[in-house]
């Protein structure tokens, strides 16, 4: 019998997903387990993969947006008639939308009943004019990084499609690259200036901080923080620990040491009920091409500073690839965002729902400070924590932010 393939939700934020590619063309045989396209949501690139066996009879929409649920492809037995199936659909598409937005994401789904030979050949027509090279979002990502062209890289997976190993076959192969001048007058004359597609990355950034600047009560609370004992302890541990501890680490740490002293500050508004989170899960933000990502590194408070370099390493990585899971970037309780390495000496945050907190953290610079009543040079780190005022009160948060100084400027407290 056939079966209707419908946009699934792979996010928790997800309304709609934009297929990217197709892996199987309509005639193809299929069993569970199978790729079948490349759909990028308001997160990341994913595969979307078939739970049956039999043959792609027909393909809805070969590349671009589509809503949550919306059809877009037909499975079944050879040659097995499913236009019913699709003459069906199109009156609940039709009684669907509720604004201009969701009407448009309808009509973007709605599909004419074609025959299979129509479908293939307009997903043949959209690889060939398209000029899309098939490859996997890795591999994508590993070439842009390396400034390399994708379409320079032969591929080896089905139908040609670039892998991951060819593009590090292609990097350890390939002639010297030009110098680094030509390289950065490469990528500026490759930016591309007018009108860009909106994401849906950054579709979902911009509605989902609108959303959290715009009902939560944002107030702002800034503390300097003396880092001379964390550099010395950053020292002295990086000098005999094979992993290197960062300073981003020392801040997560003392968070969640800190989180835990203030559960007040741990915690979510939900209109009709305020969440105090017996668990601590600290969210990173990661900025990638797209936008911002926010991996969680979970129950924060009983991991060693070790234990979260290795995992916010491994969690960025995935980041910047676009392999995160949904569920590494749900259930954060607390987020840090960290421009420091940018030299950004202090800014302020919007909050990342459901979260009531988000620490901004600047860079540590060099100023004179005071000591015993001497002016001397120190490292100076400044911090702002921005709060929902609808959970979090001035106090609640100043508290805080004396606990969070006095652990990062005396760290052993970390240890305790």
């Amino acid at each position: 019998m056939a079966e209707i393939i419908r946009m699934p939700r792979l996010s928790d934020t997800m309304e709609e997903g934009n297929i990217v590619s197709w892996l199987k063309k309509v005639g193809d045989q299929v069993k569970p387990g199978d790729i079948l396209a490349e759909v990028e949501t308001d997160k990341a690139t994913m595969e979307l993969e078939s739970y049956f066996n039999g043959y792609l009879l027909y393909i809805g929409v070969p590349s671009g947006p589509v809503a949550v649920d919306g059809v877009i492809a037909v499975i079944g037995d050879k040659d097995e008639p499913f236009e019913h199936l699709l003459k069906e659909e199109a009156p609940k598409a039709a009684a669907t939308p509720t604004s201009s937005e969701e009407t448009n994401a309808v009509k973007a789904t709605e599909v004419a009943v074609e025959t299979p030979a129509e479908s293939a050949a307009a997903a043949t027509h959209v690889a060939s004019d398209g000029g899309r090279v098939k490859a996997s979002p890795l591999a994508r990502s590993l070439a842009n990084e390396a400034g390399v062209a994708i379409e320079t890289i032969p591929g080896s997976g089905d139908n040609g499609r670039v892998i991951k190993k060819d593009v590090e076959k292609y990097l350890t192969t390939a002639p010297q690259a030009p110098s680094a001048e030509v390289s950065v007058t490469a990528g500026l004359s490759d930016f591309k200036y007018g009108d860009v597609p909106t994401t849906q990355m950054r579709k979902t950034i911009a509605r989902r901080l609108g959303e959290s600047k715009f009902s939560a009560p944002h107030f702002y609370l800034t503390i300097e923080i003396h880092m001379d004992n964390a550099i010395a302890a950053r020292s002295a541990i990086n000098a005999v620990h094979p992993v290197k501890i960062s300073f981003n680490d020392f801040v997560v740490k003392a968070c969640a040491v800190a989180l835990r002293q203030h559960p007040a500050i741990n915690s979510s508004w939900f209109g009709d009920k305020i969440t105090y989170h017996r668990d601590i899960h600290i969210g990173v933000a990661v900025a990638v091409e797209d936008g911002l990502l926010v991996p969680v590194v979970r129950h924060a408070d009983i991991k060693t500073m070790t234990q979260i370099n290795q995992e916010v390493k491994e969690l960025a990585g995935k980041a910047k690839n676009k392999k995160l899971t949904p569920q590494e970037m749900q259930g954060n309780t607390f987020t840090i965002s960290n421009l420091g390495m940018f030299d950004i000496d202090e800014f302020t945050a919007i909050i990342n729902p459901p979260d009531a907190c988000i620490l901004a953290v600047g860079s540590i610079a060099k100023k004179p400070v005071v000591r015993n009543d001497e002016i001397v040079i120190g490292h100076v780190m400044k911090v702002t924590l921005s709060c929902d005022h609808r959970v979090v009160d001035g106090a609640t948060g100043a508290q805080f932010l004396a606990t969070l100084k006095s652990i990062l400027e005396n760290p052993v407290m970390m240890a305790v």
